[in-house]
């Protein structure tokens, strides 16, 4: 990388939350950051999104899917915008894209493996292209090379390992002639409006009952250009029970932060979304991968601060899944298949504070996630709350304790990590567990020197 250059990961971190997935660092320039604010609602309508979400929040953690024809380009999920690649030059990339049937089924097999309780798949990205049945445009899988629904595919694979079914659909369109002259000419938004609002339609009255919306990029239009309140009446007459996001310049159902971990505030429900690389489509030479402890570390922060975390692949155009992203979902697999009580259906957990571990909780279970090894003693200080009992939690073997008024200590541990990549404490309180430095800090005897 070039000195005066920032990766696009760097990048985002450094922007903020309204980044869309997948976008360019110029093109979030001109995205507003911040989620619309939300105005008051009604007892009523906080009881039915509460009634909604419930599975969600017990989920914890998703598979992102991003897949359309820049994987047969391989060098980015934006490589028509990055590379000025005119509009009829692009369409040749429907002719080659032809994966293999039921590609989804290998994607639905690893998500459950690796402890994923939801999908969501990209619908239509902002190349335009569909991988669903349409009648708006032939610019879609079943009328070109592929010659079949891919959306269909991917529904009934997931829905065969009992997972939540979710849409990722791009509002923001390169290939459609009014997706940019909308902006300052009524009549082509309008006409694109339309187009969009019925491509919805489809999707939420072709494959049954879904669980997810997933709005992405908004430009060139606002709220009022698009339509949005109107858009989401008609989503949720469709589908009664679904959730959607905030995307689409409403605040929706929960807010996305991208490529980073951050909380919303209390109440309020949210889910960061990141790539396993740099990349959300397919990129061939993309080499930026996350360690499984990486992964797992990201898992715990979201299920700790109340959120959830959506993890991407991006299939190769024949619709495999890159040996890398199963490698790297299997150990996570491995780890949730036996620390899963630490991750699912968990509460906001206050205690934070160590060098070596991070922290989640179920009702007045502590679980303290040791993600570098301290040897055979480790220790919470600043800990208000008797503890009763702990145990390893992937083994059930009792861990011996001893606590004062300013921390608890576990001894007797293993020389070595039992577990990889994160071991996990499970620590029965006799209360909700509550840490607070500032009593070590202004507590801790200090003797005359």
């Amino acid at each position: 990388m070039k000195s005066d250059s920032l990766s696009r990961r760097s990048t985002l971190k450094l922007l903020g939350s309204g980044l869309a997935a997948g976008s360019l660092p110029v093109a979030a320039l001109q995205t507003p950051a911040a989620s619309p604010p939300a105005p008051a609602e009604s007892p009523a309508v906080l009881a039915d999104r509460a009634r909604r979400m419930k599975w969600w929040h017990e989920a914890r953690f998703g598979m992102f899917i991003h897949w359309g024809l820049y994987s047969v380009a391989g060098r980015h999920e934006w490589v028509m915008e990055n590379e000025a690649i005119p509009v009829a030059e692009y369409e040749q990339l429907a002719k080659r894209f032809n994966p293999r049937p039921n590609a989804a089924r290998d994607w639905a097999r690893l998500a459950k493996r690796a402890g994923m309780k939801y999908m969501v798949m990209t619908t239509k990205h902002h190349e335009g292209f569909c991988l669903f049945d349409t009648k708006t445009t032939a610019y879609c899988a079943p009328k070109q090379a592929a010659g079949r629904d891919l959306v269909k595919e991917y529904v009934e694979a997931a829905r065969a390992e009992g997972l939540r079914v979710g849409f990722y659909y791009s509002l923001m369109d390169w290939h459609h002639p009014d997706g940019a002259r909308c902006e300052k000419d009524e009549a082509a938004r309008r006409r694109f409006v339309d187009y969009v609002h019925a491509q919805l339609r489809e999707l939420l009255t072709q494959y049954g009952k879904i669980d997810i919306l997933w709005y992405d990029v908004s430009w060139p239009l606002e709220a009022e250009g698009w339509e949005s309140k109107k858009m989401n009446e008609m989503v949720f007459a469709l589908q009664p029970d679904i959730i959607v996001n905030n995307r689409n310049k409403l605040p929706g159902d929960f807010t996305t932060p991208e490529q980073r971990i951050e909380a919303a505030e209390e109440g309020r429900a949210w889910e960061a979304c990141m790539t396993m690389n740099g990349s959300w489509g397919y990129q061939a030479a993309d080499d930026d991968w996350k360690t499984p402890k990486q992964v797992v570390r990201n898992l715990i922060s979201c299920a700790r601060d109340g959120g959830n975390y959506l993890l991407n692949i991006g299939p190769k155009p024949d619709g495999s899944i890159p040996e890398e992203s199963v490698k790297i979902l299997e150990s996570v697999g491995a780890w949730t298949a036996k620390n899963g009580d630490a991750i699912y259906a968990v509460d906001r957990c206050q205690p934070r504070r160590s060098n070596y571990a991070t922290f989640t909780r179920k009702g007045t279970t502590l679980y303290m996630h040791l993600h570098f090894w301290p040897g055979s003693e480790a220790v919470i200080g600043g800990f208000l709350v008797p503890v009763k009992a702990a145990r390893l939690l992937a083994s059930g073997q009792k861990v011996a304790f001893t606590q004062d008024p300013l921390r608890v200590r576990f001894t007797g541990l293993p020389a070595a990590a039992p577990d990889q990549p994160v071991t996990t404490l499970a620590i029965e309180c006799a209360s909700e567990p509550k840490q607070d430095q500032y009593v070590t800090r202004r507590d801790r005897k200090r003797e005359q020197v």
